[in-house]
């Protein structure tokens, strides 16, 4: 039998959002066959560790170079001699890529890197840095391999970050969509109770800038009273959210759960999935709406209109619109909605169950690593 893989993976946050939940996924599909380190660049926050199978070996090392502060060439030979040990790098986003440039410069041979995209903060929103596409485009040419999620960023690797197309590798999110099929567990959502006559409409976010989630509370603001608002998630505008459900008047309709692990067990408890993110690529939160068989209103941000079935394309507004013009129509047309989120779970079962993610993921990490074995078995 092969030797498990020692695989170092650096990231801009590991708090539990998109890519950290992505990554942890196939941390635990690979089971026994790799071995796991895991760097944040903001060592605070971890909270996506708790998502990770208790039988997966994994650890956090401390004695690692810092991926904050200003770039340098020390740092860089820092870098390079702590990637020597592993069998694989994988880097995720921005707040990793000074490993992904240590890499670049370092003389002799490293082990393979590859180097996940999967979108951008509020400072990157609504216009690319044109100092950090430079840094990427001087960065990149030693990957094995750039993956990103969505067409949108697809198009950027090949426009703005100029990669050849050989290097790059788009492999949609997916999801074990069997498990959303199922009724919501009772108390899934703590402080959550549902009375007679509500609407649910919910959300599954990080609590950070580029979420704009304080839009979503002006719009429910703007709905009946009947109409209660869930945003499950943690992170550091909890706080400004909160207020803005005060000064709207609504702190009574809206829940802010924390952070909920295993959302088959709750998602269900909406009637609507809303968006309202300023900048997104392939969210999962969608596709994880779509599964459980919910309408999807979001502004056109990412894939997210090429992700949704059809007839929900009419629900994909504009980055500047009113999002309760939208929920108003879902509110009003009972059938409408649950038509949506019929087809959207066709389309989730269709186009993203983790079958296909976890085979291509599989493969390109196996190859890159020259293994006998794949990670995950046929």
């Amino acid at each position: 039998m092969t030797e498990p893989a020692n695989i170092l993976h650096l990231h801009s946050t590991f708090s539990l959002g998109g890519k950290e939940a992505r990554a942890v996924q196939l941390m635990n599909v690979f089971g026994d066959s790799a071995r796991h380190s895991i760097i944040s660049a903001m060592p605070d926050e971890m909270g996506a560790r708790d998502a990770i199978d208790p039988a997966i070996s994994v650890d956090y090392p401390d004695h690692a170079p810092s991926l904050q502060g200003k770039p340098g060439l020390r740092r860089y030979r820092a870098w390079a001699k702590y990637l020597r040990q592993f069998d694989l790098i994988l880097t995720y986003n921005w707040g990793s890529m000074d490993a992904v440039m240590a890499h670049r410069l370092a003389p002799g041979r490293l082990p393979p890197i590859i180097h996940h995209e999967d979108g951008f903060n509020a400072d990157e929103a609504d216009r690319l840095k044109r100092r950090r596409s430079v840094f990427r485009r001087l960065a990149f040419p030693t990957l094995h391999a750039l993956v990103v999620p969505s067409d949108r960023l697809r198009d950027i690797a090949i426009a703005i970050w100029k990669q050849p197309r050989e290097r790059l590798h788009q492999i949609a999110n997916g999801i074990t969509v069997s498990r959303y099929g199922h009724p919501p567990e009772p108390d899934a959502i703590p402080g959550f109770t549902r009375n007679p006559g509500d609407i649910v409409v919910g959300t599954v976010a990080g609590l950070r800038e580029v979420k704009d989630l304080t839009r979503l509370v002006r719009a429910v603001a703007e709905l009946p009273d009947n109409v209660r608002l869930v945003i499950a998630g943690e992170g550091p505008d909890r706080i400004k959210i909160a207020a803005e459900a005060e000064k709207c008047g609504i702190a009574d309709r809206v829940v802010l759960p924390g952070f909920l692990d295993r959302p088959w067990r709750y998602i269900g408890h909406f009637d609507i999935f809303a968006l309202s993110s300023r900048s997104e690529q392939f969210p999962i939160s969608v596709v994880e709406a779509m599964a459980a068989g919910l309408p999807v209103v979001s502004p056109n941000v990412g894939d997210v209109f090429t992700m949704v079935s059809v007839p929900n394309r009419a629900l994909i507004v504009g980055k500047s619109a009113n999002l309760a013009d939208p929920l108003r129509k879902l509110i009003e047309d009972a059938p409408l909605a649950r038509q949506i989120g019929a087809e959207n779970r066709v389309k989730a079962a269709d186009a993203f169950d983790e079958a296909h993610m976890i085979a291509a993921y599989s493969d390109l990490y196996t190859e890159a690593m020259q293994r006998a074995e794949p990670l995950v078995g046929e």
